[in-house]
């Protein structure tokens, strides 16, 4: 089970530079693009099995240092970039961290065996025997 994104907090450290994204004027003056960095391996929340699977699964996604690193400039508002990281960043350690079920195989029950064969029955009831 994956901690909420508020615990992650200490953990995280925020960057700000300028943006290319929207903003007009605003976009030479304000630093509104958001860069989180997490050091998946000094983590203190997540298990050793956790941090192995993460780093693991994201290699192409850290950097040479073992950062994950992840940018948000979608919006003007530098606290709405910054939530905006935060939700990727909660995102994709919960997609990552995900276990799917594993699939225990059954075997068909007796009722729809019976049903597969109905209709070859109901044929074979129709036809005219060799024999008269």
């Amino acid at each position: 089970m994956l901690p909420p994104a508020a615990d992650f907090l200490p953990e995280l450290q925020f960057q700000t530079s300028r943006s290319s994204g929207p903003g007009g004027q605003n976009v030479n003056k304000v630093e509104s693009r958001v860069e989180l960095r997490f050091r998946v391996a000094d983590s203190q929340l997540l298990t050793d099995e956790q941090k192995q699977t993460l780093l693991q699964k994201l290699a192409s996604r850290l950097t040479t240092e073992g950062e994950l690193l992840i940018t948000a400039q979608e919006d003007r508002s530098q606290l709405r970039n910054r939530e905006t990281a935060l939700l990727k960043f909660h995102q994709l350690l919960t997609k990552t961290l995900h276990r799917p079920k594993t699939r225990r195989p059954t075997k068909p029950g007796k009722g729809a065996s019976a049903n597969a064969w109905k209709p070859k029955r109901n044929t074979a009831i129709k036809k005219p025997t060799a024999a008269g």
